[in-house]
């Protein structure tokens, strides 16, 4: 499908998006571009694919709800630029 300069200045203005009159001829070759690629993409036969309408039918893994103190305070600690006593180490800001 190819499109000219009016179709592309009409798509433009519905999408409010502003494109100059120098650039509507590269604009127009690119939307032909992407039209043309989902015309190909409705010749592909999917007769044998199953419709999909999301992971709705997918199980999630489900892991025991337990509260820990994650044990790695040092992993943590180890970038921090003042760290001691298993704590950040924070500038004063009050006087």
């Amino acid at each position: 499908m190819s499109l000219d300069k009016a179709t592309v200045r009409r798509i433009a203005t519905l999408s409010r998006i502003e494109v100059a009159d120098e650039d509507l001829d590269a604009v127009a070759g690119q939307l032909s571009g992407i039209l043309n690629w989902i015309e190909q993409l409705k010749e592909v036969d999917t007769s044998n694919v199953a419709p999909m309408t999301g992971g709705t039918d997918l199980k999630l893994t489900w892991r025991k709800d337990v509260v820990t103190d994650g044990d790695q305070v040092d992993k943590v600690l180890a970038n921090a630029p003042d760290g001691h006593d298993g704590f950040f180490g924070v500038p004063k800001v009050v006087e």
